[in-house]
Parts: structure tokens; sequence; C-alpha cells
């Protein structure tokens, strides 16, 4: 049996998503900035995916600009974003627990004098609200704060945060893991990506609420009304696009919650099953991602054992999964080496099934067994 339970890291796309950027490839392939019939027809496809995703996020008083994925979306928000708000003051506000993609930006702004305040989370990764109200002055330039956390899924309650901060602070927010899975709160600045919600890998978007004023990030031909230059990724963006019209009905339809119901099936069955572990993910979270420790336990190894038996996992982000050491997010929260390194992420999807949770239990619970009974007799 084949069974995907990595949708955190990247998802398989759409079948429509598929055919649509084929036709996007192989008819409407134009130059967007042409002004002959096939240019505008590739422009007139880039307008209407546009709007799906404002359908997608809740249309708000705002703009959508298409990126080449989250990590650009993060990096263009939260970079152009202090630097144009650099006169409010050097001040920025973010977590310990932010996506990589924001994290690296942070430290390149602190290299050019900002001071960047890192707040702290418990130990199932919320914030501590009153720790943030301390940090508001009228100094902050920017505040970025995640809608919901890649590697545990805790939510964080971004429009009660919106709304305390000073009313010149731009205030972003990294929704690459919370699109088309939750309701979203507009904030001033959003980022989107187009892989984790079925669509095509290359691809993403940031929203900026009208009156917000940022840097352009790339400039050249004024592509993106001069937001973000260069010829757009016409097959890319119609693919998005594709994908948020689906996560939309999706959504409206209630798929969160029977991915929500089959979450519970598959924790509920863990902690029935398995001894000795500790389960990260917080009630409050999203309805695709299940953290746990399995103790006593090598994450590393259970996860190639469970992959020789056809189940694909993950130990943490994919962005990070390169590099050495443990998972920052994990480690922010407070947890023994012990529980970070059995640490195991299962993210579902639509597509997940009652009978491949079932078989990942049985395969889980063999490896986790096995392995400690190995280092047992050591």
């Amino acid at each position: 049996m084949f069974v995907y339970l990595d949708n955190s890291a990247t998802t398989k796309p759409y079948t429509q998503v598929v055919k649509t950027m084929m036709n996007a490839l192989e008819k409407d392939f134009g130059n967007p900035s042409a002004m002959y019939s096939l240019g505008i027809d590739a422009e007139k496809l880039i307008r209407k995916s546009r709007e799906s995703v404002k359908d997608l996020i809740g249309k708000g008083r705002g703009e959508i600009f298409f990126t080449s994925g989250g990590t650009e979306s993060d990096n263009m928000a939260i970079i152009c974003g202090a630097m144009k708000n650099g006169k409010r003051g050097k001040k920025i506000i973010t977590t310990k627990v932010e996506h990589p993609a924001v994290l690296e930006s942070m430290k390149l702004l602190e290299k050019r004098g900002y001071d960047v305040k890192y707040l702290n989370v418990d130990k199932y990764c919320n914030i501590d609200i009153s720790e943030f109200n301390r940090e508001l002055s009228d100094d902050v330039a920017l505040i970025s704060i995640m809608a919901a956390n890649n590697e545990i899924g805790t939510v964080y309650p971004i429009q009660d945060l919106y709304e305390r901060k000073p009313p010149d602070t731009i205030f972003h927010s990294d929704c690459v893991q919370a699109l088309g899975k939750m309701r979203l709160h507009h904030v001033d600045l959003m980022s989107f990506s187009g892989h984790k919600i079925h669509g095509p890998k290359g691809i993403g978007g940031i929203y900026i609420k009208k009156g917000i004023s940022i840097h352009p990030y790339i400039v050249g031909g004024g592509q993106e009304k001069h937001m973000r230059s260069g010829t757009e990724n016409v097959p890319g963006i119609v693919g998005f696009g594709k994908a948020c019209e689906i996560s939309r009905k999706n959504l409206s339809d209630d798929g969160c919650e029977k991915i929500s119901k089959l979450k519970r099936y598959f924790k509920e069955n863990i902690e029935n099953e398995i001894s000795d572990i500790r389960v990260n993910t917080p009630e409050n979270s999203l309805s695709t991602i299940l953290n746990v420790s399995f103790l006593g336990t090598k994450s590393e190894v259970i996860l190639h054992r469970l992959e020789e038996d056809g189940i694909y996992v993950s130990a943490g982000s994919a962005c990070s999964s390169n590099k050495k050491g443990e998972s920052h997010v994990l480690r922010a929260m407070g947890l023994s080496k012990d529980e970070i390194e059995g640490a195991l992420r299962f993210s579902l999807s639509g597509f997940t099934t009652e009978e491949e949770l079932d078989y990942t239990l049985d395969k889980l619970k063999k490896a986790v067994e096995s392995f400690r009974s190995i280092a047992r007799r050591r």
C-alpha cells in the first residue's frame, strides 16, 4: 500500500490542476504582456486566477500579487515591509517558531540594524499574549506571526493580535499552511504557496491590504503592477488559481471537518495502541497536522522503516530537514531531547482514508516496538 502523510511538505496536485496547467502550456502560451490576442488571453487567465485566490481568502480591501512561492512572499513582506516602514522605527516582533523563510529574513534585517523580538511559546506552541503586549510600542515597524504552525499545527489568534497592534505598524502573517484549511483573518500582508493546497510548486502569492505600501521586491519590466517584475508564470498561476477554486469548495463543504475526524481517529488509536508517547499538537490546531513524540525512539529511523512499508511521514519541516540539528519549533516548546528525537509529523489531506491510517498504525506500532526492543538489548 502507498500512504502519503506528508502533506505539510507538499501535496499531490489535483487532476483538474494538472489539466488546467497543460492547457496553459499547450494552448494559452502567449506572453501576458503582449498586445495581440494570444497575450491578452493569457492575461485574462491571470486575472481569473487572481480572483480565485481572493475568493478563497475572503475578499478584502487589498490585492493579490503572484510570486515564486511562500518563501519569496515571506521575504518580500518582511524585508520590503520593514524597510518601507523603517522611519517609524527599527523594532520588529515575531516568534521563535516561524518558518525558516521568516526567521532568515529576520536575521538579514538584524544585520541591517533592526531590533527583532522573538516571542516565546509554551509546551503546545502557543504564544504568550501578555508578552506580545509588553513588546508593543510606537517604534514597532513590523509584526510577523504565522496563522498556523507548520510543524505542530497550532493556530494563532491573528485577528486579536492584529487589533492590538499600533495603528501604523505593518502586520504580516505567513498563511502558507493555513490557506484552504481555515478561515483567514485579513491583516496587512499575507503569504501563500500553491503546492500546499494541491497546486503546483514554484508559485505563490502575497496579499497587500489597500493603503499599505511596501517596496517592490523584484524590479524590471513592471509586471504585477510593478510589485514583482518578470514574465508571469502563467501555467503555475492558473494551476494555483484552480487549486484555490477547488479548496474554496472543500472549505465550504466542511472538507476540513472530514479531515479533522480522521485526525482524531488516528490520534486516539495511537494513544490506545502505543505507550510512552507525547502528543505535541494541541486541540486548537489545523485539521491536517498531528505531531507525536514516540519516546525512546529516533524519528529518522522510524521514518525510514515506515518508508519501507510504503508510508511517507516527516520528522519536521521539509524546508529545514536538510539541516543538521533538532527542530527549532520543538526546542522552543521546551521539549526534552528524548521527545524531540522521537517526534514525527503526520499531515493528512482530503485524499487520506481511514484504511490508510489503520495500515499506518499497524506498521508504526511494529516499528516503534522493534526499535525499543533493540534499544533495550544494547
